[in-house]
C-alpha cells in the first residue's frame, strides 16, 4: 500500500492529483478537469461519466473499493461538465468530438496499451465503445457499464418492458408533461421519482440517495443532455443526436479484453448487455442481480467485486495483445466470472450494497440470462469456467480474500491460464 500512496516523481503532486488538461476543439482550445487517485504504473483506469452532461461526482463510490485493490484511476469531467470549461457552443456536443477529446486526455496522462483501461458508464459506455472502435491500439482493456450497444434497442426496451410495468395513469401524465415541454414542472420529477427512478435508476428512496449521486444529478448540464439524448427520461428522443446510434454489428471488431456490466432492474436491457459480451471477442459479462442503472450503489458488493476481478485479471496478463489466435480462443468462453462472496471482507458502514456477488453464464446463442445466479464455491471463493468445443468443460478456481485476485484465466487457449499474481498491495 505504501507504493500505491507514493506520489514521488508524479507531475501532479502539488495539486493532489488534480489538473486541467488543454484540449483542442473545432471551436478553439478549452480545458478539462482530471484527478488521479493512487499510483500503479501497471493498471490505470480512466473513468467516463454518463449523462451526457453529468459529472464525475456520482462515480465517487470507487473510492471505497479501488484504492484497497491497488488500482490507479482518474476522475474526469468531460468538456461542458463539472469542473471543466463549459463553453456555450452546441456544435461541440457530438460523439466524434468527445472521442477526440478522450484521446487528447489519454495522451496528456501518458496512458498506453500496457496499462490503460477505459471505463464508461451509461453515456460513458457509448463514448468508450466509440473510442475503442477508433483507438483500441492504445487500450489494455475496456469496461462498458450499464449501456446497450443500440439506442433503438434501448428505446424498444423502454416501450415494451419498462413503460407497461408503470402505473398507466402516471405514465400518461409524464408523457403529457414531456409533450408540453414542462420537464421543469415539479410534478414531472415527482412522477419520475415514484414511477421510474427508484425502480430503475437507483433502488432506494430518493431522500436516501448518497451524496455523490445527489451532487451528480444537481450538476448535470441540460444543454448537453437535451441536445444529445433529449428531455425524456424514458428512452432517447427521436430528434436527439444519439437517436440512431447503433454499434451492435461492430462489437466483434473490438478485440481487447472487455467487461460488460448489466443489472436486473436497469433502465437498459440486461439480456442485450449479455449479448454484447458474447459478441466481443474477449468479452465477459458481469450481472448484478439486485442492481439498477446505478448498480455501483444498489448492488455495490457485486459490482465492485466483479469489476476488480476483471481489472486484476487483465493486469496480470503481461504482454497481452489481441490477435486472431487469442480472439478465437476468447470466443469459446461461455461462462464468465461466476460467483463471488465477500464473507471474508469487512465492509465499512459507509459502503452500500448487498452481501454477495453473482454473475450469470453466457448462453451458447447469447440468449437471455438464466433464471438464477450460479451457486458459490464457498465464502471468499470465485471461479472462472471456460466452455470449449466438445463435451469437456475446463474450470479453474482461485481464492479471493477481500478484493485480492489471483486470476486463473486461460486467455490465449494454451491451457495454461495466467501465471501472474495481481494481488493488491497490503
Amino acid at each position: 500500500m505504501s507504493s500505491y500512496l507514493d506520489y514521488t516523481g508524479r507531475d501532479d503532486v502539488l495539486s493532489g492529483g488534480a489538473r486541467m488538461i488543454p484540449v483542442s476543439t473545432p471551436a478553439g482550445r478549452h480545458r478539462v478537469w482530471v484527478k488521479r487517485v493512487g499510483n500503479n504504473p501497471d493498471l490505470r483506469v480512466l473513468l467516463l461519466h454518463g449523462g451526457p452532461g453529468a459529472t464525475h461526482e456520482y462515480l465517487e463510490s470507487c473510492d471505497s473499493y479501488l484504492p484497497a485493490a491497488g488500482i490507479e484511476y482518474y476522475y474526469y469531467d468531460q468538456l461542458g461538465s463539472g469542473f471543466s470549461d463549459q463553453p456555450e457552443e452546441p456544435s461541440l456536443w457530438e460523439a466524434d468530438r468527445f472521442v477526440d477529446e478522450v484521446e487528447q486526455v489519454r495522451r496528456a496522462l501518458g496512458l498506453g496499451r500496457d496499462n490503460f483501461v477505459l471505463y464508461g458508464h451509461s453515456w460513458g459506455g457509448i463514448l468508450a465503445i466509440e473510442y475503442a472502435l477508433r483507438y483500441q491500439q492504445h487500450l489494455r482493456g475496456l469496461v462498458i457499464s450499464n449501456m446497450m450497444a443500440s439506442v433503438p434497442a434501448y428505446n424498444d426496451y423502454a416501450r415494451q418492458v419498462l413503460m407497461p410495468a408503470m402505473d398507466q395513469a402516471a405514465l400518461a401524465e409524464i408523457i403529457s408533461l414531456e409533450a408540453k415541454g414542462e420537464i421543469e414542472n415539479p410534478r414531472y420529477m415527482e412522477l419520475l421519482n415514484a414511477q421510474h427512478y427508484v425502480h430503475h435508476v437507483l433502488r432506494m428512496p430518493v431522500e436516501d440517495w448518497p451524496d455523490p449521486v445527489q451532487r451528480g444529478f444537481a450538476h448535470i448540464n441540460p444543454a448537453i443532455y437535451v441536445s444529445m439524448q433529449g428531455p425524456s427520461e424514458l428512452g432517447i428522443s427521436a430528434d436527439a443526436k444519439l437517436a440512431h446510434w447503433d454499434r451492435t454489428s461492430e462489437l466483434a471488431s473490438i478485440e481487447v479484453p472487455a467487461l460488460v456490466i448489466g443489472a436486473r432492474h436497469d433502465t437498459m436491457d440486461p439480456a442485450h448487455m449479455e449479448m454484447m459480451a458474447g459478441r466481443l471477442p474477449a468479452g465477459r459479462y458481469l450481472y448484478c442481480p439486485e442492481g439498477s442503472h446505478l448498480a455501483m450503489y444498489d448492488d455495490q458488493q457485486a459490482y465492485f467485486a466483479g469489476l476488480i476481478e476483471f481489472l486484476h485479471g487483465i493486469a496480470c496478463r503481461r504482454g497481452y495483445r489481441a490477435g486472431p489466435r487469442r480472439a478465437r480462443a476468447a470466443r469459446t468462453v461461455a461462462t464468465v466470472v461466476t460467483t463471488v462472496t465477500a464473507a471474508s471482507t469487512t465492509t465499512p458502514p459507509a459502503q452500500l450494497g448487498g452481501s454477495g456477488v453473482a454473475t450469470r453464464p453466457l448462453s451458447p446463442r447469447n440468449s437471455a440470462p438464466s433464471a438464477a445466479p450460479i451457486a458459490p464455491y464457498g465464502p471468499g471463493h470465485w471461479a472462472c469456467r471456460v466452455a470449449r468445443p466438445g463435451p469437456r468443460v475446463a474450470g479453474r478456481a482461485a481464492r479471493l480474500r477481500g478484493f485480492r485476485c489471483r486470476a486463473a484465466i486461460d486467455d490465449d487457449g494454451d491451457g495454461g491460464g495466467c501465471r501472474g499474481n495481481a494481488e493488491a498491495a497490503t
